[in-house]
């Protein structure tokens, strides 16, 4: 039986593989993209809303299970540290203010977390307002993010634009200690190199089956960030990591004495994701003269010409700080548990989630290739 938090782990894998690519460094946040394109399906109508439905939901018409997910998410607990987790969530609509929006559409938005509706000039000064939208998902991001429009991305057949922004910033339960960092050879596709390593020897959720070893690191508020470590290369496990053994995995762990040693992250990518999207499935919402968004608007030209996003992940002894952001733009034409500790030696490429502990949903799906 299909559940939202089953499709969320499975749209965040796919998400994952189809903006990665093959043998390089990549970040992307399921949490922001998910909440950009529910924005979207919301605003849309027909084929372009089944096609985002099918991508999110796996066909399930109720997307707000999906924002019910996704604001559940933006709640973190147990804050036990005197460093207090933060996390900042902003759902946008920026809007021509000639652009009639349909009073439903409105309505949904405000079901989504950090919801507004702004005004910016489009189409009299499209620069203005790309950077109005800018300097407010840089404010959201605490300016890890500054420009994730660059110029020319916003024109005068510009009208809208659906804009999630996500900054988080978590301290370790268990911080490493910054004097056991070290320069340590990581095993690179492109041969060894020196990163700086961190270790640390805690109790920590451990499993190691099926040609992995995953770890899991707590963070307060419920965040976690687990390492999924290949016993072979990455390249060649990495596209048999289904949904199924990925759930497999998670409800593997279970708390051991671990030896880790695992590299400082710091990893900034930007992504157009069109070509993602359309690989993966999600086509009508880009056509124009279909009349796609007829949720959001009565004017029928109105289509997603683009779909930008942006992550930022950084890994220290202190704990984790990311940042994402998801522009959709519209425009009109004219295991078993060891005796011993466990060593964990985290020199080769991996896998890095960011999760949600209670939901399970994820704020970053991270590949780090070359840290």
């Amino acid at each position: 039986m299909t559940t939202p938090e089953r499709e969320h782990l499975r749209f965040s894998l796919a998400v994952h593989r189809a903006v990665a690519g093959g043998g390089r460094d990549s970040v992307v946040s399921p949490y922001s993209i998910a909440s950009a394109l529910g924005l979207a399906t919301q605003a849309a109508g027909g084929p372009a809303a089944d096609e985002l439905l099918q991508l999110l939901t796996g066909g399930d018409p109720d997307i707000a299970k999906q924002a019910d997910l996704l604001r559940a998410a933006a709640i973190l607990h147990n804050r036990t540290r005197q460093e207090d987790p933060l996390l900042a969530v902003a759902n946008t609509l920026w809007v021509w203010d000639r652009l009639p929006v349909h009073d439903g559409f409105r309505t949904d938005l405000a079901g989504w977390p950090g919801a507004a509706t702004r005004t910016a000039p489009f189409v009299a000064d499209p620069d203005a307002a790309r950077r109005a939208i800018n300097a407010d998902v840089a404010e959201t991001t605490r300016n890890l993010i500054p420009e994730l429009l660059p110029p020319g991305s916003v024109d005068a057949d510009t009208v809208a634009s659906l804009v999630n922004a996500l900054y988080l910033k978590v301290a370790w339960q268990h911080p490493f200690r910054a004097a056991n960092t070290r320069d340590e050879q990581f095993h690179s596709p492109g041969g060894p190199r020196r990163v700086r390593m961190m270790r640390q020897s805690e109790r920590l959720g451990y499993a190691h089956r099926d040609g992995w070893q995953v770890v899991e690191l707590p963070g307060a508020g419920g965040v976690t960030a687990t390492v999924l470590l290949p016993d072979g290369d990455l390249a060649d496990q990495e596209p048999d990591l289904g949904p199924d053994q990925l759930t497999t995995l998670l409800a593997a762990l279970r708390p051991v004495q671990v030896d880790l040693r695992l590299p400082k992250i710091d990893l900034n990518r930007p992504a157009d994701l069109t070509g993602a999207l359309r690989q993966l499935g999600v086509r009508t919402l880009f056509a124009a003269g279909s009349a796609p968004l007829s949720r959001l608007t009565a004017d029928p030209r109105a289509h997603v010409s683009a779909v930008q996003h942006q992550s930022v992940l950084r890994l220290d002894e202190q704990g984790l700080e990311g940042a994402a952001a998801t522009a959709v733009m519209i425009r009109t034409l004219s295991l078993v548990k060891p005796a011993d500790p466990v060593e964990v030696r985290v020199d080769r490429p991996f896998l890095l989630l960011v999760r949600h502990a209670a939901t399970g949903v994820f704020y970053f799906f991270t590949r780090v290739v070359e840290p």
